[in-house]
């Protein structure tokens, strides 16, 4: 992406957190805050790091959803 602005937002899923609720979550984000996944990390007790990565938006408030 050469030229594009990249903005990141990191999240944290539990463990005990099942691959379903996950996947919801990050349909949400994808959808309504227009993220896209830049890497998942699934750690051995269970818990996930999520980096979501989307183009930097001009101008007006980003769309977000809370951590």
């Amino acid at each position: 992406m050469d030229g594009v602005e990249l903005e990141y937002q990191r999240l944290y899923l539990p463990p005990g957190t099942d691959r379903r609720a996950a996947v919801q979550i990050l349909t949400m984000h994808a959808e309504f805050g227009h993220w896209e996944l830049e890497r998942l990390r699934l750690f051995p007790d269970g818990s996930r790091r999520v980096v979501l990565r989307r183009r930097r938006r001009p101008g007006g408030l980003p769309g977000y959803l809370p951590t």
